[in-house]
């Protein structure tokens, strides 16, 4: 009764998205992309429940994070860190046990002198640039590794990845290209395993390597521009905190940026912004009420936003009343979609003040 809405996740579905993924891609392995707190949803509750379903490498963004989770996991599951490792952090990463994806000749250099200095292998992963622009080696300096293997000196090269720019639209011809960028590039590594695809290359209609690294998908996002075959994993229900009707002609919302046509009954909820729920929704956005949807009408504050709820029958309305804002009528990726925007947008920012319920997964730890 002390929080604004109720956010419910799902961890049965998640775990259920999870073997979904297992079969979509098998023989190739399914791993866990943990970051940014399990995209919102409790970093430590989700790889629990992936281990719980077989998964056996997680991935997180920041070595930071990787200092958070690591001490919840057994100690054989690797947990690598996407962006690398930023100069000086090289002996927290090693002495943590997380395992960096090394994406510059400097970050290799770094963590091959640690190696050196410690007198022991370590292990790594090398990520290759095939045409983002963003993390990984660019093309000059996976020549200069192929052509001088002894950079690697010290190091236990895990795995060579990459990162698809297009795969939520499989039909772009960018998705054939960075393939063959990544097979060029993994033929210099000989034996060693290989991950390419994300969510949505886990969809692209070909083989998917070693090594998939599973995130929005898992969580119930769209994993492409088609029909989205995931479960939901999380459902967002505020209650109706105040109710009034106003006269024709009245505005409503900071800077009055909404006029009722009609006599209208308005009702407030507290969520806001400060929630995660995006401004721009404001006269745009809307809610379900009793399975009908009423429009967000004016501005969303930082703690309520008002609902134009005068269409909706009289006994679906009184302090307390449940407002759907995602569930079964309002996907997350129509609410995305509401505020131009993607569902990771939207996921990782829900709030801390929602009551937060959570469903728990079964225990398959056989499930590959």
């Amino acid at each position: 009764m002390t929080a604004g809405a109720i956010l419910t996740i799902d961890f049965e579905a998640l775990a259920a998205n999870y073997r979904l993924l297992c079969r979509q891609v098998a023989p190739a392995q399914v791993a866990g992309v943990v970051k940014a707190d399990g995209y919102g949803l409790g970093a430590a509750h989700v790889a629990r429940t992936l281990l719980d379903q077989g998964c056996r490498h997680l991935f997180v963004a920041l070595l930071g994070e990787a200092r958070t989770l690591k001490p919840e996991l057994p100690q054989d599951v690797p947990l690598y860190v996407l962006n690398g490792l930023m100069p000086g952090a090289e002996a927290e990463c090693a002495a943590i046990g997380a395992i960096p994806v090394l994406n510059s000749l400097d970050q290799i250099a770094r963590w091959a002198a640690l190696a050196a200095s410690r007198n022991e292998v370590l292990p790594g992963v090398l990520q290759v640039d095939t045409g983002m622009s963003r993390m990984g080696l660019p093309a000059d300096e996976i020549a200069a590794l192929l052509a001088d293997p002894s950079l690697l000196a010290g190091i236990e090269v895990r795995l060579v990845m990459s990162h698809l720019a297009c795969a939520d639209e499989p039909a772009d011809p960018a998705n054939a290209e960075q393939v063959r960028r990544f097979e060029a590039v993994c033929a210099g590594f000989p034996g060693v395993p290989r991950s390419l695809d994300n969510s949505g290359g886990a969809f692209l209609g070909r083989g998917h390597l070693d090594l998939v690294r599973a995130g929005i998908a898992m969580y119930g996002g769209a994993p492409n521009d088609g029909p989205n075959p995931m479960h939901a994993v999380v459902a967002l229900d505020a209650r109706i905190a105040q109710l009034r009707t106003i006269p024709v002609g009245t505005r409503v919302g900071y800077g009055l940026t909404h006029q009722v046509l009609r006599e209208s009954r308005i009702a407030t909820i507290p969520v806001g912004y400060a929630d995660g729920w995006p401004r721009c929704l404001g006269n745009r956005g809307s809610a379900f009420v009793a399975g009908m949807r009423v429009p967000v009408v004016g501005r969303v504050s930082m703690d309520s936003i008002t609902l134009d709820v005068t269409d909706v029958p009289a006994e679906h309305l009184y302090p307390g009343a449940p407002v759907e804002l995602i569930g079964p009528h309002q996907t997350l990726d129509a609410v995305a979609a509401d505020a131009g925007t993607i569902s990771y947008e939207i996921l990782t920012q829900l709030g801390h003040r929602y009551e937060r319920v959570h469903v728990p997964a079964h225990d398959r730890s056989t499930a590959r």
